[in-house]
């Protein structure tokens, strides 16, 4: 007798699950100094080219930033948002339940914080930030859990 786990909607949920977790190796924003030096954020850490670094997020809020500008709070803030959305998509895998209106809604809030990060580097001189993270985590939302939510309110 075949498990709810072998059936199409959990090769479904797997696929949605790849989406989510793929976000870890997208930048989540990119920032370009005016001397032409990048920093990529992830949201595990940054990765800069000038010298080449990687930073883990963890080491930039504890370790080496004291004083932080408010809007770089956004960062681990969106990583918080990601982190519940992948646990509420594998809590859902697992029990065979999960609300979409809940996990799609976190990756908006997520998406929502990169893009305040995004713009309060870009207020920066010299410097100017891109929030794909943003497009990332609202595509992921839209492809994956806008279509099952819509189902919800029509039934």
């Amino acid at each position: 007798m075949p498990s709810a786990h072998d059936s199409p909607e959990t090769s479904s949920t797997r696929r949605t699950l790849l989406a989510l977790l793929s976000l870890l190796f997208l930048p989540w924003s990119l920032q370009v100094f005016a001397a032409g030096d990048a920093t990529f954020l992830f949201a595990w850490g940054l990765v800069n080219t000038n010298p080449l670094s990687v930073t883990t997020l963890f080491d930039f809020l504890f370790v080496y930033t004291r004083g932080l500008p408010e809007y770089i709070l956004a960062w681990p803030l969106s990583v918080a948002f990601y982190a519940a959305a992948v646990a509420s998509a594998v809590v859902g895998w697992r029990v065979d339940r999960e609300d979409p209106r809940v996990t799609g809604g976190l990756l908006v809030l997520a998406g929502i914080a990169q893009l305040r990060l995004a713009w309060g580097f870009s207020l920066q001189p010299g410097r100017i930030a891109w929030p794909m993270g943003t497009v990332a985590l609202l595509a992921v939302a839209w492809w994956y859990y806008w279509p099952r939510v819509r189902t919800m309110r029509r039934s």
